[in-house]
């Protein structure tokens, strides 16, 4: 199989210079990539992009998938992917990925949090380093326009964002030995709620009565990347009285 290069993609109206570039990710997939970094407009090219794509129907793909600024393209390995590179180059070539709408599946989704005491261990830590007081973190985590940017690490565990830049807080030193299920925790101007227990060195500053990922359930993934977001605040006997039904308080509806 010859190799694919990670080579500068002709540009349709998109700036940033060497951006969006495609490569050959393992024996069996193309990865296009539209930034070095997150940006909101990196993460909706990759996700209008893994839409498009999966749209389209194209024989030789097996999956696609999509990152915080990457679209994933699986395909037999036993094919030549010089043809499907070519016709992936032309589609991300047509148009200007950036300033594509977001997937029309999208859904507003306002999950309670508690983000009392012990449900929210290190609040006051990532308060004091995004420079604001404990009521003015918790509004901005409550209020923050966000949206799924991503699933990952774990099976249904959402990467969630931008927070406002006061939020680009670093990673933890040394890891937390658990969290679970349901947590919400920060760092980088992005959440993470927990889809299981698990260490990580993200800061808990809420807890949730959701289960990101239900393998009993008709749709195992309670998220889907592009979602609308909201944890709006509850007390914590409210989270333990949520914690005792059917979906935790989760509202699903549809975007305006």
């Amino acid at each position: 199989m010859p190799p694919i290069a990670a080579d500068p993609l002709p540009e349709a109206g998109m700036s940033g210079g060497d951006w969006p570039r495609i490569a050959l990710s393992g024996l069996d997939g193309l990865a296009v990539t539209f930034a070095p970094r997150l940006t909101e407009p990196a993460n909706r090219a990759a996700l209008a992009l893994r839409e498009a794509i999966g749209s389209a129907a194209w024989p030789e793909v097996a999956e696609t998938a999509a990152s915080l600024v990457s679209t994933y393209v699986r395909f037999d390995p036993l094919l030549d992917p010089a043809p499907l590179r070519a016709r992936v180059a032309a589609l991300v070539a047509a148009r200007d990925w950036t300033a594509a709408p977001l997937p029309g599946d999208r859904r507003l989704i306002r999950i309670p949090t508690c983000y009392d005491g012990a449900h929210a261990p290190q609040l006051d830590e990532a308060a004091e380093m995004a420079g604001l007081t404990r009521p003015q973190a918790v509004e901005q985590l409550a209020t923050a326009p966000l949206r799924v940017l991503a699933i990952g690490f774990a099976p249904g565990q959402p990467y969630v964002g931008e927070l406002p830049p006061a939020w680009d807080i670093p990673r933890q030193r040394a890891l937390t030995p658990r969290v679970p299920v349901g947590a919400l925790a920060v760092a980088i101007r992005q959440l993470v709620l927990f889809a299981a227990p698990t260490p990580t060195g993200w800061r808990q500053v809420g807890q949730t009565a959701a289960r990101p990922f239900d393998p009993a359930a008709a749709e195992p993934f309670l998220l889907r990347a592009g979602d609308a977001l909201a944890f709006p605040p509850v007390d914590a006997d409210r989270l333990a009285a949520l914690a005792r039904t059917p979906g935790g308080g989760i509202s699903i509806g549809a975007l305006a």
